[in-house]
Formats: C-alpha cells, sequence, structure tokens
C-alpha cells in the first residue's frame, strides 16, 4: 500500500492470505501476461501493523508515497484518508499515486502532491473526456478537495500541471518507446526523490520527467540511471499552459541549450 522514499529498508506484514504476484513472458520481446493473482484482502490486525510501519516509516523518510494495490478491496479507501492525514500531521511530505476511492479518499486527508493519469480521471467520473479543458476542470477539483498540487500524465503529450492556481505543461524528450509500463512510477518515484533531498517542486517535477522519460526506452518496469536522468533533465521544459498553443522551443535540445535542469518560460 505505501511505498516511501529514501527509505532503504523493506518492512513487511506477516498474513494469513496470499500477495499479489503476476507472471508475465517477455522472451518475445513483447510484455504477455500469463497469469495473475490480485492476493487477499488484509485482516484487521494485518492492516493495523502496515498502517504502523508506514507511519513509522513516513516519520523517518519525511517523504511518503501512497500508492495501491494492483486490485480493488486488498485495503479499505479509508486508510489512505487517515494515512495521508496522520502523516500530513507529521510533518511528511505525502504524495499520492492513486486512482477512484482510493484517490478521493488520500485528497480528502490532504496531500501535498497528485499524480494521476488522463485515462484514470475519466474513468473515475472526475473528467468528461481526455480533453485538457476537462483535465484541468478535474485537477482544480482535486486542490479543493485537499490536494496541492496535481500532475496529470497524458501518454505521449506533455503532462499537466496545477501549482499554486497555474496551470503548466511539462515537456519531456519524446525518445523511442520500447515499453511504456512503468513511466508513470518512475515519474512518481523521481519527483519524490527530490522533494526528500530538498529541492523545490518545479524541480521535483523536473527529475520525475527525466526519470519517466527514460523509463520507456527499457524492458524493466520502473527503472533508469541516476546519471541519464540528470542529462535528460536539462531537457525537461516547464512552461504555463496556453490553451493548446505549443510554446516555440518549448522542449528544447542538448545542441542548442546546455542543460540546466529547469527553466520556465
Amino acid at each position: 500500500m505505501g511505498a516511501v522514499a529514501v527509505f532503504r529498508a523493506v518492512t513487511a506484514v506477516e498474513g494469513a492470505g496470499s500477495n499479489g504476484a503476476y507472471i508475465h513472458d517477455r522472451r518475445g520481446g513483447e510484455r504477455e501476461e500469463l497469469a495473475e493473482s490480485p492476493g487477499h484482502r488484509l485482516s484487521r490486525h494485518e492492516l493495523d501493523q502496515l498502517y504502523s510501519l508506514t507511519m513509522q516509516a513516513g516519520i523517518a523518510a519525511g517523504t511518503v508515497i501512497l500508492s495501491g494495490p494492483a486490485r480493488e478491496g486488498i485495503v479499505p479507501a479509508d486508510a489512505y484518508r487517515r494515512l495521508a492525514a496522520d502523516l500530513e500531521e507529521t510533518g511528511c511530505t505525502v504524495i499520492a499515486d492513486l486512482a477512484g476511492d482510493r484517490l478521493t479518499a488520500a485528497v480528502n486527508g490532504g496531500v501535498a502532491l497528485v499524480k494521476v493519469s488522463h485515462d484514470e480521471l475519466v474513468d473515475s467520473g472526475r473528467a468528461d473526456s481526455t480533453g485538457p479543458d476537462d483535465l484541468i476542470r478535474a485537477m482544480r477539483g482535486l486542490v479543493g478537495e485537499g490536494a496541492a498540487t496535481v500532475i496529470v500524465t497524458r501518454a505521449d503529450l506533455p503532462s499537466l500541471l496545477l501549482l499554486e492556481n497555474e496551470v503548466h505543461e511539462v515537456h519531456a524528450p519524446s525518445l523511442e518507446t520500447v515499453d511504456t509500463s512503468g513511466a508513470g512510477d518512475s515519474l512518481t518515484a523521481g519527483t519524490a526523490a527530490a522533494l526528500a533531498s530538498g529541492e523545490s517542486l518545479l524541480e521535483a517535477v523536473t527529475q520525475g520527467s527525466a526519470a519517466g522519460a527514460l523509463n520507456v526506452t527499457r524492458h524493466g518496469l520502473g527503472t533508469g540511471d541516476a546519471d541519464t536522468i540528470r542529462q535528460l533533465m536539462g531537457l525537461v521544459r516547464i512552461v504555463p499552459y496556453r490553451g493548446g498553443h505549443q510554446p516555440e522551443r518549448a522542449r528544447g535540445t542538448a545542441a542548442d541549450e546546455p542543460a540546466k535542469g529547469l527553466r520556465t518560460e
């Protein structure tokens, strides 16, 4: 349920049921799902243990990502609301990478950042379409419910960022895609790691976007090396949203500008 940034140890809760698991075949170069088990719903005792461990790790790390299991019903949605509220109370920076009822619950608890995809906003009924106007209305709705900042990924289109009531586009390098799986997780992880290191939110989103851009070039889920991510950060551009207008040189190149990590226009 909860993944904590900058926390090297893995803590676990012993339970009577089974964990979620999947088997993928990648021998042909593509990801083919052969089998998947969602796992069992946590018992009250197991949930209490997991809650305590997440609080403990979150307080130690200072930055927390709340993410969800692969299937509904494993963890009650209200657990995310309580965790968000309690972690915020301890001074943690809480990031929600969730959808549906779990996203609603976490936002109601109060979070520093929400990362959600355009498809997830439509599927949950928060947005009528994946058009930018509908997405921006949904983003403002999330802020009204308790999110400080919202970033919406849009597949191969620039992400939308709502920060301090202003909407921006996040332009990342468009690299040759091997596998899109895990790109959103890489964005979230890169953003969280930067925030945990004391970077500003704009710097954090720049790092996360670079990590997400790199991930699509790799076969592993949520992978990428730090040196390449740092180089790609110089090609990320965060610019004001102008209703579909593409600002000149929004993407930039290493040839025409040195890598600076961030540029706003």
